[in-house]
């Protein structure tokens, strides 16, 4: 299996992250995953996904103290091998895994993924538990020096045959499930031991390997981030996706920073390939943390956000719950004409990038779709321009802010719009 076809386009879906944290439950995504079906999927969106702690008991029972339990009762099978908790995911009950839940998903024409955590479980190694399709056991493949310096759960794999015997176990129960996404943590950038950030890479060549010969296609995607650019030949080589910006949330100074980040990995973005700019935090968010709020971007910084991330080219998942989507919001995740330069057809390049302003331009080598998006960094109104010839635009070309849809013809050498604090304005010859 070529892993760089399991997604030529950027992946796009839902997280349970931004939302419920460590705490949802098979009801919840299952709701989200209708709505989905209803609302997203015939734009493209298709990926429901589990995030982090859905094998841990009373997850989010301690949130005010802890969001990972300390050493936590972890559902878990004879092979040290991650289950869903069944009290939450009630389907999961009597060994049938996600494979439940899983089914459901996909009978609505979606596909289904889930959170792990780099490495073998402590808990597993402590018991000296066997590792499947192995004559070693699970203390023998941990590493006790290797350990995630957020999340108590796991200890790293050695580079050894036993741990890769692990992995293709855990390969073997998710492809058995109907997995189709997996976003791993702890490995893109393991920032516990800034001497060394990225320990885990034999462990990423194992997780591909695993998913290799698990016999389905399974998207692979690497968290934490910031990923490390002089690694990229590596991401590229064994993964799908590798996020290039720590955990991304609703905050101005954030996705002013991406601009920088994104320039960085503009050259990297191919099929099946994607640098991560994270989360979409829209709509409501953070319930899961204690604190249900809307997300505190503005309706010009979301744009702003998202025309960005489709320009770049990366993967789009969104963090809020759907079901409490307000029709605004939806509008911004149904935009055809934004959503059309999500493919790695179409060549994205940041030709100007200072503190008050930014301009990307991109061609579809297809379709010879032409872009130009103007960005407004600063905090004041002001008027934003850039030369047709660095535009990559004809003089006289009519063209199509894609937002709004109205019409614009480029005339005096120029694309200029005067914009808001924070906005943006992306134009298309539709």
């Amino acid at each position: 299996m070529d892993k760089n076809k399991f997604a030529l386009t950027p992946p796009m879906g839902w997280n349970s992250y931004d939302y419920y944290d460590t705490t949802v439950n098979e009801a919840q995504v299952r709701a989200n995953a209708d709505y989905m079906a209803a609302n997203l999927k015939e734009f493209g969106w298709q990926y429901v996904v589990i995030d982090i702690e859905w094998f841990a008991h009373g997850a989010g029972s301690q949130r005010d103290t802890y969001q990972y339990i300390p050493f936590n009762e972890l559902e878990m099978d004879e092979y040290g091998r991650l289950l869903p908790d069944p009290e939450r995911f009630p389907s999961a009950a009597g060994g049938a895994g996600f494979r439940p839940l899983a089914d459901y998903i996909h009978s609505l024409g979606l596909k289904f993924g889930i959170h792990i955590m780099r490495g073998i479980p402590r808990i597993a190694a402590h018991k000296h538990m066997p590792v499947k399709g192995s004559g070693t056991t699970a203390n023998v493949v941990a590493d006790p020096s290797s350990i995630c310096g957020w999340n108590p759960d796991m200890y790293g794999v050695r580079n050894m045959p036993g741990g890769q015997a692990y992995y293709d176990s855990i390969l073997e129960l998710y492809a058995g499930w109907g997995v189709d996404f997996i976003k791993c943590d702890d490995i893109c950038n393991t920032n516990i031991y800034p001497h060394n950030p990225y320990s885990a890479r034999h462990e990423i060549e194992m997780l591909a390997k695993a998913i290799q010969r698990c016999g389905r296609e399974i998207v692979l995607s690497l968290s934490p981030g910031p990923a490390l650019i002089d690694k990229a030949w590596h991401y590229e080589t064994y993964a799908n996706m590798w996020r290039i910006t720590d955990d991304f949330w609703d905050n101005w100074r954030l996705l002013k920073d991406m601009f920088r980040r994104c320039e960085l990995w503009q050259n990297h973005v191919s099929e099946g390939c994607f640098p991560d700019c994270d989360m979409l935090p829209i709509g409501h968010l953070g319930k899961g943390f204690g604190h249900e709020r809307t997300t505190n971007f503005t309706l010009a910084e979301e744009r702003t956000m998202m025309t960005l991330w489709c320009l770049f080219g990366s993967p789009l998942m969104i963090g809020a719950e759907l079901t409490k989507l307000d029709q605004e919001t939806l509008s911004l995740l149904t935009n055809r004409r934004v959503l059309a330069m999500l493919t790695p057809e179409c060549r994205p390049r940041q030709i100007c990038l200072d503190d008050g302003k930014a301009v990307w331009k991109a061609a579809n080598e297809k379709t010879g779709g032409k872009y130009v998006a103007l960005f407004n960094l600063s905090e004041e109104e002001g008027e934003i321009s850039v030369d047709t010839g660095l535009a990559g635009v004809g003089d006289g070309m009519e063209l199509t802010e894609l937002w709004t849809g109205e019409k614009a013809e480029i005339s005096g050498g120029a694309v200029k719009c005067r914009l808001a604090p924070h906005a943006c304005v992306v134009y298309g010859n539709l």
